[in-house]
């Protein structure tokens, strides 16, 4: 048999591959210039980073410059490297969302960690594929989601996989429930399965974030079997009332089979009562899952503690670790008791993929395949820096912080304070005046906020709270002061006193 260099290739594909070792090809880039170019990426990350609180919070784009962006514009030949630097630089940079901002209070989204930003690049470098095959990374995601579960109190069996943030853990954690609920009923396919499917139904507080009605839609599940649970003044789930709505479709041949609970509502920061909602489900043979996408830790804060009894009970939990751990965006995880449900439930096998049975696959605990190595080696970088000791720390900085602006609402005769749960985001409202109507109340908060944010100085956003539109500000940037939220109270009263002297 001829070698491969004695066998007579055609001229003109031979003389088009590059020599052994010479590393051509249209991505080709000569080590110097790659090493420069990385290096002067990493002097303008820093200066991005440290230079962020003496930016406006944000900065509106010019419709012209939208419209430039999303045209596209790739031209015929290749630009260099440095190229890159100068349009992030010039394009990007300038229009930031404003959640790195040290005043951003709308959103619960986080500036990122720096063990994090170096942690991306790393990884990006490494560039592995951590759903199929073997690779370190996939094994450093299994011990730190193991660590990210005992930090929320789960059972020491628990674990699961990483995700792209909290919307994508909530569907595979809601996909699991299903299949082990249609399990426990020999209901996975035929006959069984579409009689038993269209029966199911599904549980979540009023205050349930959007995603929870996206994953049950996405499982097939019509919004007339997704029951909103009525809450109590303290936006917590009322369970004599979720209790009441279970027994009412169970006698109505309906399979209730899932009840999601809030540990950190959306809108006031509540969390509902985990131990009386998994009585419930335990009596009527369901799957309890939480929805702790920004409050899933909360179990390591002392003065949380006590509202996160029962944690352990439950079947699966929501966590986004780039909310109040600062992991960089694209990090979320679905922690469940038995991580073998969630294999039961996404596992397909093929020809081509065929793992190993002792050390799945990551691939058979989610819906990708193909998986970024950034989340576990953020996520990893962003815990060891901190340790245990700093995550309560972290934590416990958001809630000083909330504390401290709660107290400002109430001593300020022009502010007043609304019912907002334990977590660190705070509601509060202008004082209404005599004459004005609850729509034009509702209409002054609305400008405000518009307002603030146009001024750049800080950034809030509005909730619906009860009937009412009120402002809100959540906590959760590691690089926040009280003067921040002190800039943010003089932004809302000097809004609210232009406006009302411009009526």
């Amino acid at each position: 048999m001829p070698t491969p260099s004695e066998i007579d290739y055609p001229a003109h594909l031979a003389s088009t591959w590059p020599e052994r070792g010479g590393g051509g090809g249209p991505l080709a880039v000569a080590p110097k210039v790659f090493r420069d170019e990385l290096a002067a990426a990493a002097e303008w990350v820093a200066g991005y980073l440290q230079g962020i609180p003496e930016r406006p919070v944000t900065r509106p784009m010019a419709p012209a410059h939208r419209q430039a962006m999303a045209t596209g514009s790739l031209s015929q030949d290749g630009q260099d490297l440095g190229a890159l630097l100068e349009f992030v630089d010039r394009a990007i940079a300038p229009y930031p969302t404003g959640n790195g901002h040290p005043a951003f209070f709308a959103w619960i989204n986080s500036p990122p960690s720096p063990a994090g930003v170096i942690a991306e690049l790393l990884a990006t470098a490494v560039n592995a594929t951590c759903g199929m095959g073997e690779h370190a990374l996939m094994d450093l995601e299994r011990g730190v989601l193991r660590d990210l579960a005992s930090l929320a109190g789960l059972a020491p069996t628990a674990g699961g996989v990483l995700t792209s943030g909290g919307s994508m853990a909530n569907l595979l954690c809601l996909g699991a429930a299903r299949t082990w609920f249609l399990r426990q009923r020999g209901a996975t396919d035929g006959p069984a399965y579409d009689q038993a499917h269209a029966r199911l139904v599904a549980y979540h507080s009023d205050q349930a974030h959007m995603s929870v009605a996206k994953a049950a839609a996405v499982i097939g599940l019509p919004p007339w079997r997704l029951r909103a649970v009525p809450t109590t003044p303290d936006r917590s789930m009322n369970v004599d009332a979720l209790r009441t709505m279970v027994d009412a479709d169970r006698r109505a041949d309906l399979l209730p089979f899932c009840v999601v609970s809030n540990l950190g509502s959306t809108a006031t920061g509540a969390v509902d009562p985990l131990e009386a909602i998994t009585e419930v489900c335990h009596r009527a043979g369901m799957w309890h899952h939480a929805d702790g996408a920004w409050g899933g830790l909360g179990a390591q804060v002392p003065e949380l503690a006590p509202a996160y009894r029962g944690v352990a009970g439950l079947d699966s939990l929501t966590v986004d670790p780039h909310k109040t751990l600062s992991v960089p965006v694209g990090c979320g995880a679905a922690l469940v008791t038995d991580p073998s449900r969630l294999r039961d439930a996404f596992t397909f096998r093929a020809s081509y993929l065929e793992g190993d049975q002792d050390w799945p696959w990551m691939s058979d605990y989610t819906i990708e395949l193909t998986r970024p190595g950034t989340r576990a080696l953020t996520l990893w970088a962003t815990l060891h820096h901190l340790g245990r000791s700093g995550v309560v720390a972290l934590l416990q900085h958001y809630q000083d912080l909330a504390r401290y602006l709660r107290h400002r609402v109430q001593e300020h005769p022009g502010l007043e304070l609304c019912t907002s749960g334990p977590l660190p985001v705070v509601c509060f409202r202008l004082a209404a005046r005599p004459e004005t109507g609850r729509q034009d109340q509702a209409d002054l908060h609305t400008a405000v906020a518009a307002r603030i944010q146009a001024r750049g100085h800080a950034y809030l956003a509005t909730v619906s709270h009860g009937e009412q539109t009120v402002l809100r500000a959540c906590i959760c940037n590691h690089l926040t002061t009280t003067d921040d939220v002190d800039t943010l109270l003089r932004e809302v009263l000097a809004a609210a006193t232009h406006l009302q002297n411009t009526q």
